[in-house]
């Protein structure tokens, strides 16, 4: 039989057409699917880039890039018959907490009260006096120079006093009498008197921190150079402040906001009125504690550089003493409300 191409062509391509229409359709619409799936895929991602991690002391790595290289001591070195080193994993894990808290953008703020220049705040619910007279609350924080804090919607007595120099983060506007604060630099959420809190926005960033350790009695500055890269920047002698009441008291643990520096800072002899002296290139973290050179015990005396007592045992009021010079790079390196210092143990 003779097939008559010209009449079976054409039916030929109308069938292939006719099976390959449903073909294609498929491959539109798995095209299409992946299109969606990769749109849905990359929404995952975003939102997984989102969610915070918290850094671990395993994240933080430190590098030496000194800035001050006086006076410089060793990871660890010797002292009488022990051996005094730097704390590396507790600095390291100061570090990732302090990268942590900073992965959110917050309000923050300073609780405030040098010498009381806010008011002297009320007698909280639970509060013991030492032999001197002196207030302190539940946890052992003196009245004089604290905020007192309130349990939320618990305003009328206080129940625990906020060190000056604390870091809070601000939850309500700071407009109003009575402001609520997350605690940074302390722990919970309460309520406290406007007059008591100085508000330093939400744009600073915390990248240059101080590590003062009083059961070593050494100083580290350090600078944050990338997320968990750490550059130290010095690494020395200091000595801390010594429990003799009522006038020397051991320098406070915790973390606290660099607020105010002086070139000199004057002093007075214990009990009296009359300047005795003056400690060079101060810089006040809490209450009246500085980090400041050798004390001069002259009014109008010269800086010294180096005192024989450093890194030895606690000798100061409360203050932390550096080489002069170290004191000066403190000093110069550092901007108000914008540093921490972080007093470990």
């Amino acid at each position: 039989m003779v097939i008559n191409l010209k009449l079976f062509l054409p039916s030929l391509c109308l069938a292939f057409l006719a099976c390959a229409q449903p073909a294609e359709k498929n491959k539109i619409e798995v095209t299409a699917q992946n299109s969606a799936d990769s749109i849905a895929l990359a929404k995952k991602l975003a939102e997984e880039a989102k969610k915070i991690i918290p850094k671990t002391a395993a994240d933080i790595t430190l590098s030496k890039s000194f800035l001050y290289d006086q006076h410089t001591l060793e990871d660890s070195y010797p002292y009488q018959k022990k051996t005094r080193v730097f704390q590396m994993d507790k600095i390291k894990e100061k570090l990732a907490w302090i990268e942590n808290f900073q992965q959110e953008k917050k309000n923050y703020a300073v609780l405030q009260n040098y010498k009381n220049k806010n008011r002297e705040a009320p007698l909280v619910k639970s509060y013991h006096r030492d032999a001197y007279t002196r207030i302190s609350d539940s946890l052992n924080t003196e009245r004089y120079q604290s905020a007192p804090l309130y349990l939320l919607g618990e305003t009328k007595t206080p129940t625990i006093y906020g060190r000056d120099g604390s870091l809070v983060q601000l939850l309500s506007s700071d407009t109003i009498d009575m402001v609520r604060f997350a605690g940074i630099s302390l722990d919970g959420e309460w309520e406290v008197p406007k007059r008591y809190v100085k508000t330093i926005g939400d744009s600073v960033t915390f990248y240059k921190v101080v590590i003062v350790d009083v059961t070593n009695q050494n100083i580290m500055t350090l600078e944050r150079e990338s997320p968990g890269k750490w550059l130290i920047r010095s690494m020395n002698p200091a000595t801390t402040g010594r429990h003799n009441p009522p006038y020397a008291q051991e320098t406070p643990v915790g973390t606290f906001v660099l607020q105010e520096k002086k070139s000199k800072m004057f002093y007075y002899g214990d009990g009296t009125t009359t300047i005795e002296g003056y400690a060079p290139y101060a810089n006040r973290f809490t209450n009246g504690a500085y980090i400041h050179g050798v004390p001069v015990n002259n009014p109008q005396g010269a800086i010294v550089e180096y005192s024989w007592s450093l890194g030895t045992t606690p000798r100061s009021h409360m203050c932390v003493r550096n080489a002069s010079s170290h004191a000066k790079h403190v000093y110069n390196w550092t901007k108000t409300f914008n540093a921490l210092f972080v007093v470990i143990d």
